[in-house]
């Protein structure tokens, strides 16, 4: 294996940065744009489908969780325009962006506040669902906010949830699980911030806390829900659920874009940035962008250097079949949302046609980046959801790109979109921490 990892290291110029833990873009060689066998599984009818079990359940939505009234129950984030980041990026980072900066606010999502509110609640859901259905408890024609009644709640009380999580995921599976009643155990990795894990537990989630990384909460998790046949597991490296749930997300950015009256297609290029840890969400996001604008949309996904495993395994081909290990690096950042050593073989292989590129950042410029948001924007958002700007410090990398695709002409009309995978659930002192860190981090990198 070593051997292997050496040859993939000296032939593969990305991988070998990568490997010493240095920032680099990767651009994927195999993008086509083309459809594989599994567009054939994840088809554009089943993420419809997904949007309209969404729609069912936003009166039941609306009315257990208040806060989601404005939206009448649709779980959504605003699109906002970020014009005074953009010139921060370009003076301050040297990014050079032409065009329109926007920020996709996941990190305000209603719930639980991370992009993870859309594949995570969305599962949950359609789970149960399917339980009522069976039961004779529930029919489509219905009104679904019957669904907060305390039969229901017995009802799923009898079933249990669990799901490996390095924290967002956690939070927004624990949530929704136990609002329905379900019992809920969530196996979080030595990696989760404790504020995450004690916001569960106030929800009445059993948290198990474990020392290794976020594959061995997964293993442990998925081996004692596999033991007890009233539980039902969340996978976040194979679920085809959580995924839809995130690709539902396309069609809603079509229509924000089409309100703000922005126009996509050759001459009018949309690129669009994704913190990527195992791979489910910007994965999911980017293939439901891709069914809509096919090869006029530009999705790239960025990683912390020292947990960089989608780009390790894609660049290599070999998916789930390697981990950062493997290549001599950590697997620890402070990006604890990203922190994953081992890639989604499902998303790895469905993406990798579609893919345009893979970005690593630095912890420190996470931090570095997060304050500017704050300062420019007043917009606070998590220190791993600043990743979305790592593309961006990829000057020479990203222009080559721009170039390969024949776009250097039309980059004035374009539309860049970070998604900002997660904030508003951190509490004032943590956030207080991290803009203090963010301090201290400035003077390591100007």
């Amino acid at each position: 294996m070593k051997q292997e990892m050496e040859y993939y290291m000296d032939t593969i110029p990305e991988v070998g940065l990568a490997a010493r833990g240095k920032e680099t873009l990767w651009l994927n060689p195999n993008k086509t744009g083309q459809n594989t066998q599994a567009d054939v599984e994840i088809s554009s009818l089943k993420i419809r489908d997904a949007g309209e079990r969404l729609k069912r359940f936003a009166p039941y939505i609306q009315k257990v969780f208040p806060e989601t009234s404005k939206s009448e129950g649709i779980i959504e984030s605003e699109l906002r325009e970020i014009p005074e980041m953009k010139k921060n990026l370009n003076i301050k980072w040297n990014a050079g962006i032409s065009g329109k900066l926007l920020l996709k606010m996941d990190s305000h999502l209603p719930i639980s506040g991370s992009v993870k509110a859309r594949g995570g609640i969305y599962e949950i859901l359609k789970y149960a669902e399917q339980l009522a259905l069976l039961a004779g408890l529930l029919s489509p024609e219905e009104d679904y906010s019957k669904l907060a009644g305390p039969e229901f709640r017995k009802f799923f009380g009898q079933y249990k949830i669990q799901v490996g999580s390095t924290g967002n995921l956690g939070l927004s599976i624990g949530i929704i699980s136990a609002k329905l009643g379900f019992q809920v155990i969530v196996h979080m990795s030595a990696d989760a911030r404790q504020w995450k894990k004690d916001l569960l537990r106030s929800k009445g989630v059993q948290v198990i806390e474990y020392k290794s990384d976020y594959g061995a909460a997964v293993a442990q998790g998925r081996k004692e829900s596999d033991s007890d046949p009233m539980s039902y597991f969340v996978d976040d490296e194979n679920s085809e659920d959580l995924f839809l749930g995130y690709a539902v997300a396309g069609e809603r950015v079509k229509r924000q874009l089409e309100e703000m009256k922005i126009q996509v297609d050759r001459e009018h290029p949309l690129f669009v940035y994704l913190p990527c840890g195992i791979g489910g969400a910007p994965g999911g996001v980017a293939y439901g962008l891709k069914q809509i604008y096919g090869n006029h949309v530009h999705c790239f996904f960025t990683e912390p250097v020292q947990a960089c495993c989608m780009l390790f395994g894609m660049a290599t081909g070999l998916h789930h079949k390697v981990c950062v290990q493997d290549f001599g690096i950590s697997g620890k950042t402070e990006a604890d949302g990203l922190a994953v050593g081992r890639p989604s073989a499902f998303v790895g292989k469905l993406m990798e046609k579609y893919v345009s590129g893979i970005s690593t950042i630095e912890d420190k410029k996470l931090y570095q980046l997060m304050k500017d948001l704050m300062e420019t924007e007043n917009i606070f958002i998590e220190p791993s959801a600043c990743a979305s700007f790592a593309v961006f410090l990829q000057g020479e990398g990203f222009r080559q790109y721009i170039e390969n695709e024949g776009l250097t002409n039309y980059m004035e009309q374009a539309v860049h979109i970070a998604w900002a995978t997660g904030g508003n659930m951190v509490p004032e002192k943590e956030a207080k921490a991290y803009l203090a860190a963010g301090e201290e981090f400035h003077k390591e990198v100007f």
